[in-house]
């Protein structure tokens, strides 16, 4: 199959290994490179929540014209590090596609791998017994050859050996350059010149040229022994950006949080959130942010909104398990009308579930955790340049209307690296809300009607702060009419953030922008990364004469009910088919949609794999409703 007949992006390199061999580096090696031609790249990590040894594999989504949403398989070549690779991932390669392997591999046997779990050995063997194959992998490679995979073996072993020699280096340290033959297979193969890889390997080795000079010579060397394959052929790119950035998720809502003014980030480390904070630590003395590693969830969240009482932007960053152990602060926060800022970033569970694997699992935690009544504004990020701008906005709306925000982001986008373009400063706008600098005597921290007091930072003025239900001065208080003043005015809060944010284009989002909702075919409901891949799959739908949308939901508190409900109504005016795509078990974007919409879906298309959604897995599905198909089908695809 030529590359212009699959779904985009226009191809997608697999890279993989054990765990800790130097897949990040191959990865951001490649994505650099292709960036600098002028790309839109958009690579993704999956791995065991193991340090060292498990299979690990990046999928690597390369455009011309915009930045994937998601991925899709087969893929169009495969570079593999070790045996356990090639089992997991053979049927992920289709005719045309391009497999390099390592030739040292070709005796090893499926029952020697000991990373490989049981349950995957037995689906492994299953297929391979289907086929007619021996668990080995010179066999599996002969297999995929007579289906017409274009296979290539390399001797990793010789090619190491010569680079030890020519720079007097040991067994061991010659073997950390393993993860250069991969990334050099898949630039050679797919067009890049030597000069662009040096791209990628200036910016990866920035201020260590004799690493960048030992990994060229190694892809020299792998570039000479493929010079006589055909190369894959991608589309020259379209308008590159003048300025862009390569990030990954954490890393653009560093940034953003940086560009906020952000004064302290407290955390207590927990995958996938803490690269994030490790991120601000690197940077702590330029920017002069103060990163502070609390001894719990607990005491990370009271940092947080302590420092926000005293007025500087504070933020804690955390996993599932430790939102968990944040409520009670969380509760504290909105008694109090403190605006600190949550940053979730989703991952499998419950409890430890799958730490290292993405979900959409926590959305109606992030909007319903705690006890009581306590307004909160939710927000979920679809993409990389969209998380650093929420992360200004979380602070602007947090200060603002003095509440606490919780911004949900996913493993998907957090571990993933993208080409953006660089974000301006203009038209930056930093909200602190109404801030006293003089409060004087009398002055009430909590005065009422309100909803958004005047607030005095600590110290200016005495003050009351407590857990207990308190009068406009912070005086714990039980009379029921006061009481009733204060939760309407904590509560009313989130009808003045839906007065001033838009449901569409602010809470909710259509896609495309000029789609006629009483002119559908198809109606695509979603959020977060699981609206990105439904986007690309819009775009695949509209060229194929499908008349398709999505509905994007950006702010799930204040839900964007009335905006919803109506563009629903108008598509199902028109017959079209409504449709739910989410990454949790239990369809909760699509429970929100009914709670304050009424809101009723044709088909639910639900993964919770901990891998994500794949294009072609969600085509396929989509091709069925529109057939007639509804109800809910579970997304499987993916090792």
């Amino acid at each position: 199959m030529e590359l212009e007949d699959r779904p985009p992006p226009a191809l997608v390199a697999m890279v993989g290994g054990p765990q800790g061999s130097g897949l990040e580096t191959s990865a951001q090696v490649l994505t650099v490179a292709y960036a600098a031609v002028g790309y839109r790249v958009l690579a993704s990590r999956e791995y065991h929540s193991n340090i060292i040894g498990r299979h690990s594999y990046t999928l690597i989504g390369v455009d011309p014209a915009r930045l994937p949403g998601g991925h899709r398989y087969p893929v169009d070549i495969a570079a593999f590090m070790d045996a356990e690779s090639v089992f997991t991932h053979y049927q992920d390669l289709a005719p045309g596609s391009y497999l390099v392997y390592d030739t040292g591999l070709a005796g090893v046997e499926l029952h020697r791998i000991p990373s490989v779990e049981p349950e995957t050995r037995r689906r492994i063997l299953a297929g391979l017994e289907k086929l007619g194959v021996e668990p080995k992998v010179g066999s599996v490679v002969d297999m995929l050859a007579g289906r017409g995979v274009r296979t290539v073996g390399l001797d990793f072993r010789r090619l190491l050996a010569t680079l030890r020699e020519r720079y007097g280096l040991t067994y061991a340290a010659a073997r950390r350059f393993t993860s250069m033959i991969v990334a050099a297979s898949v630039a050679a193969v797919t067009g890049l010149s030597l000069e662009e890889l040096k791209e990628g390997l200036g910016y990866r080795f920035r201020g260590r040229p004799h690493l960048v000079e030992q990994n060229l010579a190694l892809a020299e060397e792998v570039y000479r022994q493929l010079a006589s394959l055909p190369p894959l052929r991608l589309p020259d790119p379209e308008s590159p950006p003048d300025e862009y950035m390569v990030v990954t998720g954490n890393e653009a809502v560093a940034i953003g949080k940086a560009a906020a003014g952000l004064g302290l980030q407290s955390y207590y480390p927990i995958t996938p959130a803490q690269d994030e904070s490790f991120y601000l630590e690197a940077h702590e003395e330029s920017t002069g942010i103060v990163v502070f590693q609390a001894e719990d969830e607990l005491a990370a969240i009271a940092a947080a909104t302590g420092a926000a009482l005293a007025g500087a932007r504070a933020a804690t960053a955390t996993s599932g398990p430790g939102f968990d152990l944040m409520i009670e602060g969380l509760g504290w926060a909105c008694m109090n009308e403190a605006p600190v800022v949550v940053t979730l970033y989703q991952r499998g569970g419950p409890s430890t579930g799958l730490p290292t694997r993405g979900s959409q699992e926590d959305l109606l935690d992030a909007a319903f955790a705690g006890h009581g009544e306590c307004p909160r504004v939710v927000l979920a990020s679809w993409s990389h340049e969209e998380a650093m701008r929420d992360a200004v906005e979380a602070f602007n709306l947090a200060e603002e209307y003095q509440l606490p925000v919780v911004h949900l982001l996913d493993k998907f986008l957090a571990n993933s690296v993208a080409t953006i373009e660089a974000p301006r400063v203009e038209g930056l706008v930093l909200r602190r809300g109404p801030l006293v600098e003089r409060p004087g005597a009398g002055y009430r921290r909590f005065a009422l009607p309100g909803p958004v007091s005047p607030r005095a930072l600590l110290g200016r003025a005495v003050m009351w702060y407590t857990g207990d239900e308190h009068d406009e001065y912070g005086h714990i208080s039980e009379e029921p009419s006061t009481r009733i003043a204060m939760v309407n005015k904590r509560l009313e809060k989130l009808d003045m953030v839906a007065r001033s944010v838009p449901e569409m284009g602010g809470r909710a989002a259509l896609y495309p922008e000029d789609a006629d909702p009483a002119q559908l075919d198809l109606l695509i409901y979603s959020w977060g990364t699981a609206a990105r891949v439904s986007a690309d799959a819009v775009d695949y739908l509209l060229a194929r004469g499908v008349r398709a949308a999505l509905l994007r939901v950006h702010y799930f508190s204040p839900y964007p009910g009335g905006v919803v409900s109506r563009i629903v109504e108008e598509a199902r005016s028109a017959g079209a088919k409504v449709v739910d795509v989410e990454h949790n078990r239990q369809a909760q974007a699509a429970a929100l949609a009914k709670m304050y919409s009424g809101v009723e879906f044709d088909a639910r298309l639900l993964k919770y794999t901990g891998r994500p959604i794949y294009l072609h897995e969600l085509l396929d599905a989509l091709g069925s409703v529109l057939r007639g198909q509804g109800g809910e089908v579970h997304l499987s695809y993916g090792a």
